[in-house]
């Protein structure tokens, strides 16, 4: 460790050294009285490990090369630090990086451009194919964009909150009241603190359709002192040619426009590094060409001073390796491995405004911290996804095309043109002729129908017209909400035609619900991630239901947040009706479903129809009653009705026992074996609970459990230790268990079992004495007797008849076997005779042709 240390007049002394391998023990001040080995510190030391400063300093052994970022806070701006000329090589690499990625992307950006311009909300002025053509748009585009961004906002944004919390692992009451606490603080935050949370929603669903990507930006805003979640347009947030995701993105840029004003702000709240902001200026328009074609189809464009008081700022989350905060391992050692930062660069000034460290300092494997979240309309092939224009974008504008023609058509075919002699004469020939009117002209010759030759328009063509249905009906069915078909089809329809009419056609959209659902998730983990990191440990709020607080310890790993949205309803007539079919399952036949099972089927009912406060129009049932001891004469006559009684402890088991037998061996009783088996069980019960009082009454057993008793710790915290938990565990773990006290129980139940043994064996004989003496019984034994021989012989006799089936089975098995080997024989035999008789005739044509070329041969010669 190095040792800084000024020299002052009071400190120097004469010393005279004869041997230096001696110890000298020198007082130099009073809180530095130590023994000091004077060649350790002097003497193994290399000059070059000592340095002395101008002032007189000595530092003594000082490494050569002192690692800046030990000496510097965690969240310290480093651009205040790191040398100018190193900053100065940091954004030139981060410039130039930023020109690839956005580069990379060109085509994306003309893609999505172009699609704008098809959303139908300006109306162009055409002068081709002639002047005052059609310049209409078909709204095709528009209405898929705007039927998704309904149905998605209301879904996604409910006017209760869109954040829900689960328990992950066992349930206790304070994991509930902590989830509930969690649930109302940050939909409390969304809803009423973040105030730009709702209007930026709206916008996103809005432009994820148009673009297929949007993004949010979930980070701690320092000019607002709390959390937000940013919208991000897909044409401010730029990564790498390579990337798929935010999560293998080497470098994610986020186009920031910001005020001047607030740039200074931050400059003077220590965030930004201070810099010369008095000439400085963004251009309107960036060069992509995006932000000028949002700007034509809101109608509005730039005056002389846009752009005067703003200015564009990068701020990049990057990897890096800066100078003096190397990443190094155990040993001291660099490791060359980059470590995540995030770097805010000032293009119009070359400058570096801030590099701030992007990882926990707790974190020992330097993960980068996301703050972003990526929201897809559908999948893309890379990593922007695919919106309406690139999908239906071709269609929209076909239907554009064609739209456009009609009406051109049209026009001609109402206001026709042609052709007229040179000579003719027509007056205010340059005014258009009105509804009725005449007007004089001179014709040549006398004859009007031979100096006027008219144009054969057509009227605008059929053909044309359905083509243009069929372009629309395409791109409607591509982008169309599904649960608008449910209506058209029988309202008495069979709850599995109108389930399956609903799913069909609702794929697409809940796909595409899914995929929002899914990116809410990531959003609220990371915004209780930040509540978890700057709230206090006690943060007071109101609400409707009174003043709340909530722990900073609630956002722990035990709550799961999640979107209140469900990914597989979009809507709330798809909710209506699914909770229609499930109420009406219910009342076909209710007594499956439990005794709350028509409650809960009609409070699902109310929720999906969005009803508040169900509990006022429909309140629970009460709880059942729980069973009280009754009478044995009671209990006798619930028997006749088939109606199972409870034994009790406290009740005279005894008496119950000579009650119940009195009844078993009436006549009522001996002519039903249902209603004797019933009495039975309701008398063992009694035996077991009259063993256990037995059993509780011996002395031995008493004797154990004050023994176990005087054993047991204490419960509760200890005396004078108010914080000690208490000795049965945790709150809502499960006790630990106790070996003593299990052997003892064990013990106790051998002998519960040896007692009631004893018992059962005393009435035992009652029961199958009087069953002996009726003489029913013995018919009905005769009968089953005889139903069980009968059974006997019809099962030999199935045996038998199996065992002939199975042997005229097998004889047909071969005797089939033995046709198809002869019938493959016949077929070999037929194969090779029709072999040689195609190999005579091939001999008999070769003689034929040897001897016509004999012949011709010695014909010529």
């Amino acid at each position: 460790m190095a040792i800084e240390r000024g020299v002052s007049e009071s400190d120097k002394f004469d010393l005279e050294i004869d041997d230096n391998s001696k110890e000298i023990e020198v007082n130099v001040d009073a809180e530095f009285e130590e023994s000091t080995d004077i060649d350790n510190i002097f003497g193994n030391l290399e000059d070059d490990q000592n340095e002395i400063l101008e002032d007189g300093t000595m530092l003594v052994g000082v490494p050569p090369e002192p690692m800046i970022d030990q000496g510097t806070d965690f969240y310290e701006n480093l651009a205040e630090i790191v040398d100018p000329t190193d900053l100065g090589r940091i954004y030139s690499n981060c410039m130039a990086d930023y020109q690839d990625d956005k580069s990379s992307r060109k085509e994306w950006e003309d893609q999505y451009r172009e699609g704008l311009e098809f959303l139908g909300m300006k109306f162009e002025d055409r002068t081709e194919p002639f002047q005052g053509a059609s310049g209409i748009i078909h709204p095709l585009l528009a209405e898929s964009v705007t039927q998704f961004q309904a149905q998605a906002y209301k879904e996604l944004l409910p006017s209760g909150g869109p954040v829900k919390t689960q328990v992950v692992g066992m349930m206790t009451p304070e994991s509930d009241l902590q989830a509930a606490r969690v649930q109302e603080f940050m939909n409390y935050q969304i809803t009423q603190v973040m105030k730009e949370y709702d209007p930026e929603t709206d916008q996103l669903l809005f432009y994820l359709p148009l673009s297929g990507s949007a993004f949010r930006k979930v980070h701690f805003d320092q000019s607002l002192d709390r959390p937000v979640s940013r919208f991000i347009p897909s044409e401010k947030l730029i990564v790498p040619y390579g990337a798929s995701s935010l999560d293998n993105a080497t470098r994610i840029t986020h186009v920031i426009d910001m005020s001047i004003n607030d740039v200074k702000k931050l400059q003077e709240a220590g965030f930004y590094k201070k810099s010369d902001l008095s000439y400085i200026s963004s251009p309107v328009y960036g060069d992509d060409g995006i932000e000028e074609e949002i700007d034509e189809l809101q109608g509005v464009k730039p005056s002389g001073r846009s752009g005067a008081d703003e200015c564009e700022i990068l701020e990049m989350h990057v990897d890096l390796e800066i100078p003096g905060f190397e990443d190094v391992n155990a040993e001291g050692e660099e490791t060359g491995i980059k470590l995540p930062y995030i770097v805010t660069l000032l293009p119009k000034q070359s400058a570096i405004l801030s590099i701030r460290r992007n990882y926990q300092q707790n974190d020992p494997m330097r993960r980068r911290v996301d703050h972003f979240v990526h929201y897809k309309f559908l999948p893309g092939v890379g990593f922007y996804g695919f919106g309406l224009t690139h999908m239906i974008g071709g269609l929209s504008r076909g239907a554009t095309s064609i739209l456009r023609q009609l009406i051109d058509a049209g026009t001609l075919a109402n206001l026709p043109g042609g052709f007229k002699a040179r000579g003719i004469r027509i007056r205010d020939d340059d005014v258009p002729i009105q509804p009725g009117e005449f007007r004089d002209m001179d014709a040549p010759g006398g004859s009007l129908r031979e100096a006027l030759l008219p144009l054969p328009f057509k009227e605008p063509s059929g053909t044309l017209l359905n083509l243009l249905g069929m372009l629309v009906d395409a791109g409607r069915r591509f982008a169309s909400i599904g649960d608008m078909q449910v209506g058209d089809g029988n309202q008495e329809a069979p709850v599995g035609t109108t389930v399956a009419l609903l799913e069909r056609g609702s794929r697409v959209m809940s796909a595409i619900h899914k995929r929002l659902h899914y990116s809410q998730r990531i959003e609220f983990n990371l915004l209780a991630g930040l509540f978890k990191n700057y709230l206090p440990s006690q943060y007071p709020y109101k609400t409707a239901n009174g003043d709340q607080n909530i722990k900073q310890a609630d956002f722990d790993d035990r709550i799961d947040v999640i979107p209140v949205s469900d990914p597989n309803i979009f809507s709330m007539s798809q909710r209506v009706m699914l909770a229609q079919e499930m109420l009406q399952m219910v009342q076909s036949n209710p007594q499956i479903h439990g005794p709350m099972g028509i409650y809960n089927a009609y409070k699902r009912m109310y929720e999906a129809m969005g009803v508040q406060q169900v509990d006022q129009i429909l309140p629970p049932p009460p709880p059942p009653p729980q069973p009280q001891p009754v009478a044995a004469a009671l209990e006798n006559g619930g028997f006749t009705g088939m109606k199972p009684a409870i034994p009790f402890p406290e009740q005279d088991h005894q008496s119950h026992i000579a009650i119940h037998m009195a009844f078993y061996n009436s006549a009522i009783c001996q002519a039903n074996p249902q209603l004797q088996g019933l009495v039975q069980g309701h008398v063992y019960g009694h035996i077991d609970l009259m063993a256990r009082q037995q059993i509780e009454q011996d002395p031995e057993v008493v004797q154990m459990k004050q023994q176990m008793q005087m054993m047991q710790p204490p419960q509760g915290p200890m005396p004078g230790m108010p914080g000690m938990p208490p000795q049965g565990g945790m709150p809502g773990m499960p006790p630990q268990p106790n070996p003593q006290m299990q052997q003892m129980n064990a013990i106790i139940e051998a002998k519960v079992s040896q007692l009631t043994a004893q018992l059962v064996n005393q009435i035992a004989p009652a029961f199958e004495a009087k069953q002996d003496d009726d003489p029913l019984i013995g018919l009905r034994r005769e009968e089953l007797d005889i139903k069980a021989a009968d059974v006997q012989r019809k099962t030999m006799e199935a045996e038998k008849r199996f065992g002939l089936d199975k042997e005229r089975l097998d004889t047909q098995r071969e005797l089939t076997e033995e046709r198809i080997d002869t019938q493959l024989d016949i077929a070999e035999m037929k194969d090779e005779t029709a072999q040689d008789r195609l190999n005579l005739q091939r001999e008999i044509q070769m003689g034929n042709l040897a001897e016509k070329m004999s012949k011709n041969i010695f014909g010529g010669s």
